[in-house]
């Protein structure tokens, strides 16, 4: 028997595989979207599935593909609703019960869509700098935690607008971030312990959420 998934999003920012977007259709609430991928032969109706950062729902599948409906706000505040068919995305399945913990918890639900600003290879990695809405400012510090696409990663630099991340070999290939172009932009997920420590800590000092 199949180890019991953490089915209502919880994620670990570590992409099982590249699928592609095969259609898109609108339907009365938003629209559905069919995926193929090589996981479709192993999910369940009602199962979750982080599609780049986005915690969606399996309502459809075939051996080789599935299907997941946008809801019109979703599609507004992520960057599901500008994607196209044929474009790359990153893909990963609920947690399960006994999994190890490589990356960090990632939701799957996106705080601000953010920008590709550079990229840049290096010797033995790629540098990626990415600009962030200034409500994230809090949130975002160096050699802290960030999910880009659904993809966990460390920040190794941050200033006020931007921050950057250095991407190996192994991530740069197995990840839609191989075919990441400048200015486009991405989904950004905070580290959820620094999200409750910001907030803790306002509420100590009687400040109200901006958000």
């Amino acid at each position: 028997m199949d180890p019991i998934r953490l089915s209502r999003g919880m994620f670990s920012g570590l992409i099982e595989t590249v699928g592609e977007i095969a259609e898109i259709t609108p339907i009365t609430a938003g629209m559905r979207m069919r995926i193929l991928t090589r996981l479709g032969r192993d999910l369940s109706l009602g199962d979750s599935v982080a599609v780049n950062g986005v915690c969606l729902t399996v309502s459809w599948k075939e051996e080789a593909d599935f299907y997941a409906e946008i809801s019109p706000e979703t599609a507004r505040v992520t960057t599901l609703g500008e994607l196209t068919p044929g474009r790359a995305i990153n893909l990963e399945r609920a947690l399960r019960a006994d999994s190890r913990i490589g990356g960090h918890f990632v939701l799957g639900h996106v705080d601000e869509v953010g920008q590709v600003d550079e990229i840049r290879e290096e010797e033995n990695f790629y540098m990626l700098k990415l600009c962030y809405p200034p409500s994230l400012a809090s949130f975002i510090v160096r050699k802290g935690s960030i999910a880009v696409d659904g993809i966990s990663l460390t920040v190794s630099g941050v200033s006020a607008q931007r921050f950057e991340v250095q991407i190996v070999p192994y991530t740069w290939q197995h990840t839609n971030l191989r075919s990441a172009k400048v200015g486009e932009p991405v989904n950004l997920e905070c580290d959820i312990i620094g999200k409750h420590v910001v907030k803790a800590v306002k509420e100590m000092h009687g400040e109200s959420e901006s958000r």
